[in-house]
């Protein structure tokens, strides 16, 4: 197999780690950008994945707005489900690995303990379906995939990203003067995206395959978690806590979907450092960017 590396989606907060992680270990890296090659065009991938011939191809590209989906299903669907179908038939051509990301909504959260591979599926919305469809294609085109299912992602990338991420949301909405209110019966496992990144290339390099969970490992509320960047922040807003009865939203969401990392952890993959090592650095490298 060849070692050169094609990376989808490179200009996200996630796909900028990706790209700088493979290209530390000394892989030959080709990012792609939506504006420089999109995805859902099933010609455009074909031709370009034939003429890099990689080994590797890392999709990191996705629709992510989770409630405006349920007003344009198809158009996540497009991207999240059909687009992979695309790479996953192009890398068949190849003989490349596809490693695809993938979700912890497509769970319901009913299970009330942090999700393994095992666990039956259960997507609650549009974005949720469009995602588990992604795994599916992906399963069925290839017979070796590797699948990251993640959650919450967040990094550097973000303060340059058009959406940024939740930790660039409360502090914008603290910086407002205003109540912030999140909810507190949501839980999750927020993912730190330079970890995120070299916890992929360990999987690459031990030559997993199939699903993995790469969650933050910390199973936290989304209320705890913006009390938490206040604190590292050395902020003080009115912050209070909601619920999803009080606030609700175009999207259901699952209530409860942290994901456990166990698999990843028994092939000796170092587990992630906790939420609150990872939000400190996260405001360190954002001071640094700051400061350029």
């Amino acid at each position: 197999m060849s070692s050169k590396v094609l990376i989808l989606g490179s200009g996200g907060q996630l796909g900028v780690e990706l790209f700088r992680e493979f290209s530390n270990r000394g892989y030959p890296v080709t990012g792609f950008q939506r504006n420089e090659l999109d995805i859902t065009d099933a010609a455009a991938v074909e031709r370009t994945v034939a003429m890099l011939d990689p080994g590797i191809v890392v999709n990191a590209a996705a629709y992510n707005q989770v409630d405006v989906a349920e007003k344009e299903p198809a158009a996540a669907y497009q991207v999240n489900a059909l687009a992979v179908r695309n790479l996953a038939v192009s890398c068949r051509q190849v003989d490349a690995l596809l490693v695809h990301f993938s979700t912890d909504y497509v769970f319901d959260g009913t299970k009330g303990s942090p999700y393994v591979e095992t666990d039956a599926t259960h997507p609650l919305g549009a974005y949720a379906v469009s995602k588990l469809g992604g795994e599916l294609y992906a399963q069925a085109y290839l017979d070796n995939p590797l699948i990251v299912r993640t959650s919450g992602v967040f990094g550097p990338g973000g303060l340059t990203t058009a959406r940024g991420n939740f930790i660039e949301l409360m502090l914008r909405l603290a910086k407002s003067g205003q109540t912030i209110r999140v909810v507190e019966d949501h839980v999750a496992s927020p993912a730190y995206a330079p970890v995120l990144a070299a916890r992929t290339a360990d999987l690459v390099e031990k030559k997993a395959r199939g699903v993995f969970h790469a969650g933050g490992g910390t199973p936290v509320s989304w209320f705890e978690y913006a009390r938490t960047i206040f604190r590292l922040a050395g902020m003080e807003p009115e912050l209070r806590p909601t619920n999803e009865r009080e606030y609700r939203t175009a999207a259901r969401r699952p209530k409860y979907s942290a994901l456990s990392n166990a698999k990843m952890e028994r092939l000796g993959i170092e587990p992630f450092p906790p939420l609150e090592t990872a939000i400190r650095s996260y405001l360190q490298l954002r001071e640094r960017y700051a400061l350029k």
